[in-house]
């Protein structure tokens, strides 16, 4: 502590020294913030200005440096200085932009910027630079598990950016689904035909590429380790284990189709009735000639089903559309056509969803003479050596009959994903499911899954991420997809697999907080072994040793902050970002008190959404209440409840916390932080109870980053409720 150096720079650019006195800014900084050096500039992110800090980290010893100038998320270039510890105060965007110029705002203006610095002096106080992970993981191989079109496609990009890749595949032969289909629906113009998959050529460049090497008829045993460390041990169907070590992972381990039999309504298991994959054999067979039924006879006329078994509202299959068999059956409907114009061909729809060019495909099909009939089927029986398909005509409104020697069922695609670690242990469902990874994990052998049993991967904010860091989810597995959609999947995969290997080889976080050298740091003697930290943390980074202390895997760890949330006595911290750091913030305030007609309110909101979404107010000079005082928290699954409770004995009149959307459609970038937060916050109604206080004194909202008008209208709301509630009665006593 005593070599440190602290210093505080405040910018007058942008305006800020027209509204502020800095000079009075400057006095507090010095003598409240106790700042051994601070220094005002004209134009703080210039050349200049920079470089004055530079020299003073160079020539004065300064190791603790706080600019008061713009939010934390501007200037990050200029102001990036990675031998000091750093903190920012939201002069411009926080307080200059979002409170009116006037007299009757002046001095509650000056207020907030000051007490802005009070508590940037303080964080500064509370931090150390980051001193990195020392036990660095440089394995930089990467393992596909999957040996199908998603997988392949991930394997040659990484090979051939460079990097050794081992692909693993439980068949005999790579290639996987897209192997057993005939033609593709077209992804390059001019989008009016079936093309070739692709799939041998793929296949040959894997096998002959010199960074690949490929295990066939083996799975994964067991996943043990961390990214840049992963020990992978592969089980070879004769018997045999191989040990692999391998820096990331891609799971691209496809889909089954949803089984047929299951829908006897619709003539699943019948004669003269298949899916799309039964369809694809067929058409494989006829080799581009007239296709036949499985009993030798040619299809004169064939009726395809849409959405059989999907998009059901009733529980009973799937609920969700899988994406591609829309295209497929009018892929299928050409083969017929091309074979022999006079097939009768009719796909009955209740809406085609054709994305990209598919629109040129549909139309390609009309001129081919397909029947499009928008309907929705009831029933498909035998009849005689036919099938009888009964459907509502949706034009006509109107039930109707067709007869054809073949119905084809679209059915849907389920990921072939491991076992979900969110069914209960004596599920039935959870027995018949075999694990794909096997992973070595406290949480669950594989990755977690989503409500429909996809591989968890948000398809907006972070895609291929899972809540296994360096395991990355590719294709059909994580979602519903064409063989289109899963090469990209797939680059998009090796691609974050690459970066989460060379993050590690620096001891640096993985997303969201890429280059991030802070790890957590526990004090076990003060530990009570009470678990919260290891079940809750949301990316399996916490086991247990022998005496079953928590043992953190830095290299697993997102940085999110959600075990320093979870724990009851407070014994884990960042070296930039703790207990302390936000709580001495919190502290730091000046507290008017309860007869000034001031209130305080506390804003912990998180920075990847609802703190950027307050700079967006301000770039818009969309105002809010100045009483208020924001903290930007990694994730609201860091907020520890220790801090509301500081904040309401220190006389803060309500604290308001500012998230990402929770639930199965998650917006939270650390997945479950803000549904953590807001369990743990449900139990806050008995701490103001026994403080005698409202419990509408502590709210929590969800806000995605694009609401910047809508956080300043739930600012300027709270202020108007607390006023009506009255100041807190503890102020004074803080």
């Amino acid at each position: 502590m005593a070599d440190n150096k602290y210093a505080a720079y405040l910018c007058a650019g942008c305006g800020l020294g027209d509204a502020f006195d800095l000079g009075q800014t400057e006095k507090i900084a010095l003598k409240e913030g106790k700042m051994h050096v601070v220094r005002r500039h004209d134009f703080l992110c210039s050349a200049a200005g920079v470089q004055t800090i530079r020299d003073d980290i160079e020539r004065e010893g300064v190791t603790h440096v706080l600019v008061a100038a713009c939010s934390r998320r501007a200037k990050t270039e200029a102001f990036r200085f990675p031998a000091v510890a750093m903190a920012r105060a939201n002069l411009r965007e926080g307080v200059l932009w979002v409170v009116a110029e006037g007299s009757a705002h002046d001095e509650v203006r000056q207020e907030m910027a000051d007490d802005y610095v009070r508590m940037g002096c303080a964080e500064l106080k509370k931090m150390k630079l980051p001193a990195g992970n020392p036990d660095a993981a440089t394995n930089r191989r990467i393992l596909v598990v999957g040996g199908g079109m998603s997988g392949l496609t991930a394997a040659i990009e990484a090979a051939d950016t460079g990097y050794d890749v081992v692909v693993v595949e439980r068949q005999g032969a790579l290639g996987g689904w897209a192997q057993r289909i005939w033609k593709r629906t077209p992804f390059r113009a001019p989008y009016a035909e079936p093309q070739d998959t692709g799939i041998v050529d793929l296949v040959d460049r894997v096998t002959a590429h010199p960074r690949i090497r490929v295990h066939l008829d083996a799975t994964v045993a067991e996943t043990a380790g961390a990214p840049g460390r992963f020990k992978v041990k592969i089980a070879r169907e004769s018997g045999g284990v191989t040990e692999e070590e391998v820096g990331a992972i891609v799971q691209a381990t496809g889909f089954s189709t949803y089984d047929p039999a299951k829908l006897p309504a619709l003539g699943g298991g019948a004669p003269h009735v298949v899916d799309q994959a039964g369809l694809e054999a067929l058409a494989g067979a006829a080799a581009g000639g007239a296709i036949r039924r499985a009993d030798g006879k040619a299809v004169a006329s064939v009726v395809f089903v849409q959405c059989a078994g999907q998009r059901d509202d009733t529980g009973t299959h799937l609920p969700y559309c899988s994406g591609h068999c829309c295209a497929t059956s009018i892929k299928q409907a050409m083969y017929f056509k091309d074979a022999n114009p006079d097939v009768d061909t009719v796909v009955l729809y209740t809406d085609l969803r054709i994305p990209g060019m598919g629109e040129d495909f549909y139309r390609s099909a009309q001129r081919k003479g397909v029947t499009f009939t928008k309907g929705t089927v009831s029933r498909v029986e035998s009849a005689g050596d036919a099938c009888r398909v009964t459907f509502r005509d949706l034009i006509l409104d109107e039930e109707a009959v067709v007869d054809a020697d073949l119905v084809v069922l679209a059915t849907g695609q389920v990921p072939n994903s491991g076992v979900d670690i969110d069914l209960p242990d004596d599920d039935a469902t959870k027995a018949q499911q075999v694990s794909i990874l096997n992973l070595n994990y406290r949480q669950g052998k594989d990755l977690p899954h989503l409500r429909h049993g996809f591989s968890d991967s948000h398809f907006i904010c972070f895609p291929y991420e899972t809540r296994r860091t360096g395991i990355y989810a590719a294709g059909p597995v994580r979602r519903p997809m064409d063989m289109a959609q899963a090469t990209e999947d797939a680059t998009g995969a090796a691609l974050k697999a690459i970066q989460a290997l060379e993050n590690a080889a620096l001891a640096r976080a993985a997303h969201p907080r890429a280059g991030d050298l802070s790890y957590p740091i526990v004090r076990l003697e003060g530990c009570t072994q009470c678990k919260r930290c290891t079940v809750e943390c949301p990316f399996g980074a916490i086991d247990e040793d022998e005496r079953r202390f928590p043992v953190f895997n830095e290299s697993r760890c997102r940085r999110c902050g959600t075990c320093m949330g979870a724990c009851p006595v407070r014994v884990i911290s960042f070296e930039n970002y703790s207990v302390d750091t936000v709580g001495s913030q919190i502290k730091a305030v000046d507290m008017p008190d309860e007869f000034s007609e001031k209130p305080r309110i506390l804003l912990l909101a998180c920075e990847n959404d609802a703190y950027p979404a307050l700079d967006m107010a301000g770039m818009a000079r969309t105002g809010y209440s100045a009483f208020v005082r924001a903290i930007p928290v990694r994730c609201l699954g860091s907020v520890n409840t220790i801090w509301i409770t500081d904040a309401l004995n220190a006389g803060y009149d309500g604290v308001m916390m500012m998230g990402c959307r929770k639930g199965d459609d998650y917006q939270c970038h650390f997945v479950k932080g803000s549904e953590l937060a807001h369990y743990r916050m449900g139990k806050i109604d008995d701490t103001l109870k026994q403080l005698g206080l409202e419990t509408e004194r502590v709210v929590t909202h969800e806000v995605a980053i694009t609401d910047g008008a809508r956080v300043a209208r739930l600012i300027d709301d709270y202020v108007a409720q607390i006023n009506e509630i009255g100041m807190s009665p503890m102020k004074g006593f803080g």
